[in-house]
């Protein structure tokens, strides 16, 4: 997984639509619509993203999982995680949500707020949230399911996945893997579901 930005730079303005009335309103309207909003990242066990703007790890299962989960669906991602790609990512719609009118993203979608992003997701039931620690900071409390790749091992980072409240969301499955002569770190692929959806 791919990440970007520190989940310490959001701005609280009040024209904001981060702000919590406009994420209840959110949370409302794409309920009804019954999206399985997912977030998908690959973390550390003290939940580090990656370091300047890049992976710390290649685990050639987990970016084959990556790949495979949301695709052909709509994937909604950070200016940083856009830029740290080679190109859009193909056989889905890549949405970039930055606060810079002026940005532009070939092969890609940009827009300016959680909601602009949403709807444009269209009639995809289940869109993926691809980081980065903003943006899934931004998109958890509207998110129905975690796809994580979770790292056995403590790394330096500057990008950090938002804390997970385990009274909230609910272990769906887990399938654990060890180090390898071609990789040398343990982990395991969670996948998450808020217990309330």
């Amino acid at each position: 997984c791919f990440m970007g930005g520190n989940s310490s730079s959001i701005t609280t303005s009040k024209e904001s639509v981060f702000l919590p009335s406009k994420v209840r309103l959110l949370m409302n309207k794409f309920d009804a619509i019954e999206k399985e909003i997912t977030l998908i990242a690959a973390i550390s066990s003290n939940n580090v993203l990656g370091k300047d703007n890049k992976l710390i790890w290649h685990i050639s299962a987990d970016l084959k999982r990556f790949k495979r989960l949301p695709s052909g669906h709509c994937v909604i991602m950070g200016r940083k995680t856009f830029e740290s790609l080679p190109y859009a990512l193909p056989k889905r719609t890549n949405i970039v949500l930055t606060r810079n009118r002026n940005y532009t993203a070939k092969g890609a979608l940009v827009v300016h707020s959680v909601a602009e992003a949403l709807a444009n997701t269209d009639e995809d039931l289940q869109p993926f949230i691809l980081g980065g620690g903003e943006i899934y900071t931004l998109f958890l409390p509207l998110a129905h399911k975690i796809e994580l790749t979770q790292i056995h091992h403590e790394f330096e980072g500057d990008a950090f996945f938002p804390l997970i409240d385990f009274s909230v969301w609910e272990l769906l499955s887990k399938e654990d893997h060890f180090r390898q002569a071609e990789q040398p770190y343990n982990y395991s692929f969670l996948t998450y579901r808020k217990a309330n959806k």
